[in-house]
């Protein structure tokens, strides 16, 4: 067995389609995992789990979910207890990034109460009905388990153009520490992740940074120069296996007294 001793362990992730997500299913299938990977882009999610099974071996599966349903959520949890009989790691993944300002005096990325609606949905509802779902299967069947938050340094800091965004992942960093009050008594760790900046994912699509750099007042290429003087002491972007690998520790028993607490994995960076 692994160092990790994650052989066997079936492990939900959101958002598995693309960037982090993909990264993440990659790294626990690799340790021994049962991946399920769940998207609302369900093409992609087939496509991931094609690629698990041809590298890892047959043990993964997809499954099409709207995280802001909780039918849909309900689903997800059926079709993973359907194919594997339990669920021992949830890893709240499923995200979306739309820049605006909150006050466009040109009217051109001005945030409106459908994006916030669509933005919370997703980064906030969506994290509570999955956590809360397989929370319930885990405390159900005696053995515990894990749920990893997906963060971000921006919900410390806060992030201009983005504050729906950041607002949103202040929020998972209190539900971690809430749940994680209440679903320790029952053997469920809660434990967070807050990347900072990363090389491209889903999320730093071209339409993205379009629109960050207007609300910046800079262009794309502006953009990506201040991604690269970045006050980050190590010097560069993280990789998505980086933050993959944190994942695979925190829902190891490795990490049995991590609980409670969101990990910075941003190579330092600040906003200094």
């Amino acid at each position: 067995m692994g160092w990790l001793n994650l052989e066997e362990k079936v492990a939900i992730v959101t958002g598995g389609a693309a960037g982090i997500g993909r990264a993440v299913c990659e790294a626990l299938a690799e340790v021994g995992a049962k991946v399920v990977v769940a998207d609302v882009n369900e093409k992609g999610a087939q496509d991931t789990t094609s690629e698990l099974k041809k590298k890892f071996g047959p043990a993964h599966i997809s499954v099409a979910t709207d995280v802001t349903s909780k039918a849909g959520v309900d689903a997800m949890i059926q079709t993973a207890l359907d194919a594997f009989g339990r669920i021992d790691i949830l890893v709240n993944n499923a995200g979306i990034n739309i820049p605006r300002l909150l006050v466009d005096p040109a009217g051109k990325e001005e945030l409106t109460e459908k994006i916030w609606d669509k933005v919370v949905a997703i980064n906030q509802k969506g994290f509570f009905l999955c956590a809360q779902a397989a929370a319930r299967v885990m405390i159900q069947s005696g053995r515990g388990g894990v749920i990893v938050n997906m963060a971000s340094e921006s919900g410390m800091e806060g992030s201009e153009g983005q504050s729906v965004y950041a607002a949103t992942k202040a929020a998972v960093y209190n539900l971690t520490r809430s749940w994680a009050k209440e679903l320790g008594q029952h053997n469920v760790r809660v434990v967070g992740i807050a990347p900072g900046i990363i090389e491209a994912t889903a999320l730093r699509s071209t339409e993205y940074e379009r629109a960050l750099a207007y609300t910046r007042g800079i262009t794309v290429e502006e953009l990506h120069e201040r991604y690269k003087k970045a006050s980050i002491p190590l010097g560069r972007s993280g990789k998505l296996s980086e933050v993959a690998d944190v994942v695979c520790f925190l829902a190891s028993d490795r990490s049995g007294y991590v609980h409670g607490t969101v990990i910075n994995v941003s190579g330092g960076k600040t906003r200094a």
